[in-house]
């Protein structure tokens, strides 16, 4: 047997929706030995072409393995499939999407069954999985000795970033960086209603938005830095109050443009409440206070 073929390590994967079918091919084409089960096993039949081996039940599947790997619909899923599965020293990775504190009830429910546990929050879409240069990764927490254990057959599919010993912190990571993503997606929504009605091609407000986006996203490390400081004037360029003072201009321009402000309206409303509170000299940072309860 070659040496490589010895070094694989034998992966469990339980759930095959398009993100689990994407890791499961990316495992099988690096030579890793794979067992597979799905709630539905028609979804399982292209991977046993491959060479998956497909296991009847969740049980046989997790008996099969040291290393189980859970991709399901939610953390109830998890809860259903991994009933009646015997996890005495199994080294369980759950990358089911959930919140942190499910994930380190998680982390104590697999302790509890003997299993050691990693969970994991993907920041990848399917078809960034085995692609290493789409930058796909994901964020790993809970055992340092099972991320170090694993860390080789994990990095197969998509790069890894481990980010502490306390299970729920992947999740939180994950959260956060989407929460981000979201009001990213809100901003440029709101910025194409503007232009919806006049004359102006999406296509070519696209890149000019696209590159003011670059442009502004280093704001953060300024605002880290503020927030570890506890100096939320260190460096301001357009302070609060300057900012606050402009507010009623993006709010004109959409009542002229037909546009509703409500993208808008409630991070205005965060910064005059700052205002009136803190000091105009400020960045924006202080509305992350306002934020916290």
């Amino acid at each position: 047997m070659a040496q490589n073929t010895v070094e694989k390590t034998p992966v469990t994967l339980l759930g095959l929706g398009v993100m689990g079918t994407a890791l499961a091919r990316t495992w099988l084409a690096a030579g890793h030995p794979l067992t597979v089960w799905n709630r539905t096993p028609a979804r399982a039949t292209p991977l046993a072409a491959e060479g998956a081996r497909v296991a009847d039940t969740a049980a046989e599947a997790v008996a099969a393995n040291a290393l189980v790997v859970v991709c399901l619909l939610d953390d109830t899923s998890v809860d259903k499939v991994l009933a009646g599965t015997d996890l005495t020293d199994k080294d369980v990775v759950n990358l089911t999407t959930s919140t942190p504190a499910q994930a380190r009830a998680r982390a104590e429910w697999a302790r509890q069954r003997g299993a050691r546990y990693l969970d994991g929050g993907i920041m990848a879409v399917p078809p960034m999985i085995g692609v290493p240069e789409a930058g796909g990764y994901v964020f790993y927490s809970g055992s340092p000795e099972l991320f170090e254990r694993h860390q080789q057959t994990l990095a197969v599919p998509a790069g890894t970033t481990y980010v502490g010993e306390n299970a729920g912190f992947a999740a939180l990571h994950d959260v956060a960086l989407l929460s981000a993503m979201y009001g990213m997606f809100a901003g440029s929504a709101h910025a194409f209603a503007l232009i919806r009605n006049e004359d102006i091609d999406p296509e070519a407000l696209a890149p000019l938005l696209a590159d003011w986006l670059v442009a502004m996203a280093p704001a953060v490390h300024q605002t880290a830095e503020q927030l570890r400081s506890g100096d939320y004037t260190k460096g301001v360029v357009s302070n609060l109050a300057m900012q606050v003072a402009g507010t009623p201009t993006f709010l004109s321009t959409a009542e002229q443009q037909g546009v509703s402000p409500e993208l808008l309206s409630p991070y205005f409303e965060l910064m005059r409440r700052r205002l009136a509170e803190g000091s105009g000299e400020e960045d924006l940072t202080g509305v992350i206070d306002l934020l916290v309860h």
